[in-house]
């Protein structure tokens, strides 16, 4: 029987109880106690408090020890390690770090990778003298309040840290300045209370002692590196799989006096930290959001050159180290990928501001040391990077970033770059390119992740800036810069432009935005006082509010997407324009994936993964328009700027959009589908259980479905009636509109009396069956669960990009963001069954069984035969007799 701590407690209290209250039974033989005498009592007390009280000698038990000296000493004695931690060092603010050092093939897989940081979290030092102790409190350093206000003794009282660890005291210093304490047992993986990797990393499981040490601890002057292994077993079905994983926890002393803050504002995006400030003037909690930021400040004789608008350099530059394992063809690419940002930077009145250098000293170099900002190479077969930073949570401060950068994410540019620009740029062709070619493309992610590092979040509504025809004018693209006003949108590569149209910038760029945002997060500026600081911030947002080149959209994820103007991968402000010209690149690229993916004497293994991400490119275009349908354009207005905070999708774009999919996903094009390529390969995908080979009809079937399914899915149909509830019915596209546009197009050559063909019985088979999928949701019992509010504690996990291409990823949100980062949190789907969806979803069925009926006696045998089932299926799903 296994008792868990509640059922142990109540098992504790009635052993109690009956130890206390039970009569010894008479068969037990009656013992006298043998007499003791006081003295004899006493002594044994006096000799157990020594015991227990009695400190150790400092150079008897340091006898034999390796000390480092830094931010406090470190002391090794064979195995055992001792931290003399000095009193002046107590209850000050230490931030513990945990990252990754190296990792097994079974987690590699996994995308765990060296580098990783999993797990940060504040902590102090606390001497209980009387005990002998040292404690350790974790504290969530969220709350301020200013001194001498009778509310900061209550904001004490109700924020207080928490003890996660108590260390013996072995020792005091010769001097008592110091105690020594033993600090194995919260690295060797004995306590979990430091670090806890295993269920940072997602395996929920603990480390085996004995198989789990410390390999070394550092000591410099502002923090503690220690290196442990620490091993485990996972068990999957009938396979034990043992890990080992190497780890770096860092003790950083975070800055006695913090830095000064710079609050956040929705219309830029940057990373941010909660604050909460409480006073006794207040009649309401303030909140507010610190933005993640680099503490970049003018040195102090050169401040008053910069207020007149000299460029000047910091006081402390920004400096990213160069993993030494980086394959050197690659090193010049991701440094000018850094160095990039110097321009936006200088808009910012700072020049040589951020730099790249290489690590010319191995043996003093740890890239894990939070010392150091390092791109990480990590070789992996995983497709993405990530740009984490370890931030100081009282203001903000960026105190060290990584770039985390996995070596297979070449493969995703090359299918980019070849799917989308491979017809306008003959050096994107083949199964290997150039190094400068492919530099170019790791040029451009550098960017983009060191972007991240810098504070900046993705702004995915970047793109919609551009003019869908300007993406085809040389002229614009050089003056512009790539394809949209900001490097840290998804816009990927110039898929628009057409070969006669001789644009070569067609890879993304640093943009107008870039510049502006990193001006309004690190401009300095002559204050202290961050609600100042945020009236000159608002001033420089309000110059701009009215110009698309500045406007920022967050990341939505692509299952819901609400705002099509901030999407993934899309260019150009109109999706249809934009998937038009896409698609007649990709009706070129289709004859020449042969070709460009088999020499002679190859398999045309890498033609059918290329066929792929063809087929994923279509997808994508009608993704992009269908997010119209049903979609609002949603800004965060404040008094004055004349901006709405909900608009809906204009009813004439809206209808494009259906025109665009009727023509796109309700007849699937012939060119995508060719025989003569269907005769060397079909689509490949690699799985963890080999490639697989994707039959055209089956490819067909799957994605034309999807589509169909997001089409009507539940959340964009009530979006449709939530503004026709506002606007009328008149003046926006309704639901109705929308399922009798799809109606009449799916079963239009069944209204013709016709005999079908194989993919337009596919095409209504898969509409009936959207219907009646989504019909029996919405008739599910109520999830409260779903109606709960959103919990407050979120994952810290690191930001991860995607950037494995949707042909080729298990689950193309994965990765992507996390929910609490989605697009706001518009809710209109609470009660789904008693809105109106509902009844249109039966509705429809039940005009398409009235359409059936009437025909089903028309066509030949397949056709009847197709009818039949359709009714069956319809009158079983609605329970008609």
């Amino acid at each position: 029987m296994i008792l868990n701590k509640t059922s142990f407690i109540a098992l504790f209290i009635l052993i109690s109880a009956i130890g206390l209250n039970a009569q010894t039974p008479k068969t037990l033989p009656k013992v006298t106690p043998k007499k003791v005498s006081t003295d004899s009592l006493k002594k044994k007390a006096d000799q157990d408090t020594t015991k227990k009280n009695t400190l150790k000698d400092y150079k008897i038990l340091l006898k034999k020890a390796k000390t480092t000296n830094g931010i406090f000493k470190v002391h090794q004695v064979e195995t055992d390690y001792y931290f003399e931690i000095p009193f002046n060092l107590m209850d000050k603010d230490f931030l513990l770090v945990n990252k990754i050092s190296s990792v097994p093939l079974a987690i590699n897989e996994a995308g765990v990778n060296k580098g990783m940081n999993y797990e940060n979290k504040v902590i102090r030092f606390h001497p209980n003298k009387l005990a002998k102790t040292v404690w350790v409190k974790t504290l969530v350093p969220q709350v301020e309040s200013p001194e001498g206000d009778a509310i900061t003794q209550s904001v004490k009282d109700n924020f207080v840290g928490s003890v996660i660890e108590s260390f013996k005291i072995e020792a005091y210093s010769p001097d008592s300045s110091a105690v020594v304490i033993k600090v194995n047992k919260v690295f060797d993986g004995t306590e979990k209370s430091f670090n806890d990797v295993f269920n940072g990393i997602g395996l929920g499981t603990s480390a085996k002692t004995a198989l789990s040490a410390i390999e070394h601890i550092k000591s410099f002057p502002k923090n503690v590196v220690v290196r442990s292994l620490l091993s485990t077993s996972v068990t999957e079905g009938q396979s034990t799989i043992a890990i080992s994983v190497a780890v770096t926890t860092n003790l950083l002393l975070l800055p006695e006096k913090p830095m000064t803050p710079r609050f956040g504002d929705n219309r830029v995006g940057y990373f941010s930290t909660p604050r909460w400030y409480f006073s006794d003037a207040q009649q309401k909690l303030e909140t507010r959001e610190l933005i993640t930021k680099w503490n970049l400040e003018p040195k102090p004789e050169d401040r008053a050159r910069y207020l007149k608008g000299e460029l000047v350099e910091p006081e402390k530059p920004i400096i990213y180290y160069i993993d030494p394992s980086t394959p050197r063809q690659w090193v010049p690419f991701i440094v000018d990928g850094i160095h990039d940002w110097q321009k936006a930077f200088e808009v910012a009145g700072f020049k040589n501001a951020i730099q790249a250098k290489l690590v010319t000293d191995t043996a003093d170099f740890d890239g894990d040391d939070v010392r150091y900002s390092v791109v990480t190479y990590a070789a992996s077969p995983k497709s993405n990077a990530m740009g984490p930073s370890v931030v100081d949570p009282r203001s903000g401060e960026i105190l060290e970033s990584d770039v985390i950068w996995w070596h297979n994410v070449m493969t995703s540019l090359q299918y980019w770059m070849r799917v989308q620009t491979g017809i306008i740029d003959t050096g994107a062709r083949k199964n290997k390119f150039s190094e400068q070619q492919m530099g170019h493309a790791i040029r451009f992610v550098s960017s983009h992740e060191i972007g991240h590092t810098l504070g900046l979040k993705h702004n995915m509504g970047s793109s919609f800036a551009y003019p869908v025809d300007s993406l085809r004018s040389p002229s614009y693209t050089a003056r512009m810069g790539g394809t949209a006003p900001s490097i840290m949108d998804y816009a990927r590569f110039n898929y628009v432009a057409q070969p006669e149209d001789g644009v070569t910038n067609i890879t993304p760029q640093i943009g107008v935005y870039d510049k502006y945002a990193i001006a309004w997060g690190y401009r300095w500026l002559d204050t202290k006082d961050p609600r100042k600081a945020l009236e000159t911030q608002k001033e420089w947002i309000a110059k701009h509010q009215n110009d698309p080149l500045y406007h920022y959209g967050e990341q939505q994820s692509p299952l819901n997407t609400v705002d099509p103007r901030s999407q993934s991968e899309d260019l150009g402000d109109n999706a249809m324009k934009a998937g038009e010209y896409g698609i007649k690149n990709l009706k070129r690229l289709v004859p020449q994936i042969l070709s460009w993916s088999a020499e002679p004497g190859d398999s045309y293994y890498q033609a059918g993964k290329l066929y792929m991400a063809t087929v994923w490119q279509w997808n994508t275009y009608a993704d992009h328009v269908m997010a119209n349908i049903g979609g609002y354009y949603l800004e965060n207005p404040v008094e004055g700027d004349g901006k709405s905070a909900y608009t809906p999708v204009p009813k004439s774009i809206q209808q494009d959009a259906m025109s665009y999919l009727k023509k796109e996903i309700f007849n699937l094009p012939e060119w995508l589908f060719k025989p003569e390529l269907l005769s060397k390969t079909f689509a490949i995908k690699d799985t963890p259980l080999g490639p697989f080979e994707y039959g055209p009809y089956n490819l067909k079937r799957e994605q034309q479905y999807g589509l169909m399914y997001s089409l009507v899915n539940d959340e964009r149909l009530l979006r449709l009636l939530e503004m026709e509830s506002i606007h009328g019915k008149d003046k926006v596209y309704t639901v109705s509109q929308l399922l009798k546009e799809i109606r009449e197009t799916v079963f239009k050559p069944t209204l013709n009396g016709k005999s079908l063909t194989l993919d337009e019985r596919m095409t209504e088979q898969n509409y009936v069956d959207v219907l009646l999928v989504s019909a029996d949701k919405l008739m599910d019992k109520i999830n409260k669960k779903t109606l709960q509010p959103v919990s407050i504690v979120k994952s810290n996990l690191p930001e991860l990009c995607d950037l494995t291409p949707r042909a080729f990823n298990e689950n193309p949100a994965e990765g992507m963001l996390r929910k609490q980062d989605e697009l706001r949190n518009v809710h209109v789907n609470s009660m789904t069954r008693t809105s109106d969806v509902a009844s249109a979803k039966r509705g429809e069925l039940m005009s398409i069984l009235n359409i059936l009926e009437k025909h089903k006696v028309r066509g030949d045998e397949e056709t009847r035969n197709h009818y039949m089932d359709l009714m069956l299926r319809i009158r079983q799903s609605l329970k008609i007799n």
